[in-house]
């Protein structure tokens, strides 16, 4: 009784889950296709887009408004950077890492694997050292831009990856985020075909916010069972 209650309760108004992921999974075609616009920009903050409004209808409380404002500035953050550029894309991006970090040390593990932890040390510094490999070719300024938001999003994954939250969808969502922006760095300072990276960005990306908020808001929902 009580997993039929817990399903029922993880799966309020999951057709917004399945419409996000028809929207984020579709807009591959999108990437593949090089389509640009204002219709388009607008397909590629509605995979999110829907995920953060799945996330506010599941809310009960604080952590469940944190995630769901985790995941609406990643939405506007995907519109931004199309619609306005990277640097205001970064912005809302940073915005929604720092609200990340601020759940997830909320919900931090009460014990850990010295795998576990040796994994959530590293991260940040090795993270670091290959967005600096990956842009150290490119300007001054995008070196630096690279280096220190991936700091942001390498602080957030080594959380997500130490929080309560399913490592096999927050934590593993996480690291591909993670790995997404890597990949888009890679593209940006000329380590890597930006024709292979755009095979690449998008799914790890979007998967990684589907992973993250399914394991968010699925664990906050078993916490309301009695």
């Amino acid at each position: 009784m009580s997993e039929q209650r817990w399903a029922k309760g993880r799966d309020r108004a999951r057709w917004l889950w399945l419409a996000g992921l028809v929207c984020g999974i579709s807009y591959f075609a999108a990437v593949y296709m090089r389509l640009d616009g204002p219709a388009i920009w607008a397909w590629k903050a509605s995979g999110v887009g829907l995920l953060a409004a799945w996330a506010a209808m599941n809310a009960r409380s604080a952590d469940g408004k944190l995630i769901a404002a985790v995941l609406a500035f990643g939405a506007l953050g995907d519109w931004l950077l199309d619609a306005v550029g990277m640097l205001a894309g970064a912005a809302a991006f940073a915005t929604g890492h720092l609200i990340a970090i601020i759940l997830y040390l909320r919900n931090r593990r009460p014990s850990l694997t010295s795998s576990q932890k040796l994994l959530a040390w590293a991260l940040v510094p090795l993270a670091l050292i290959i967005a600096w490999g990956l842009t150290r070719s490119a300007e001054t300024a995008l070196m630096a831009a690279a280096i220190a938001y991936t700091g942001g999003v390498a602080i957030m994954a080594a959380t997500a990856w130490t929080s309560r939250f399913p490592r096999y969808r927050t934590g593993i969502g996480a690291m591909m985020f993670l790995v997404s922006d890597l990949f888009i760095f890679a593209g940006e300072g000329g380590a890597l075909s930006k024709d292979v990276s755009m095979w690449l960005v998008w799914p790890l990306y979007f998967g990684g916010q589907a992973l993250i908020s399914r394991g968010v808001v699925n664990m906050l929902a078993k916490d309301r069972l009695p």
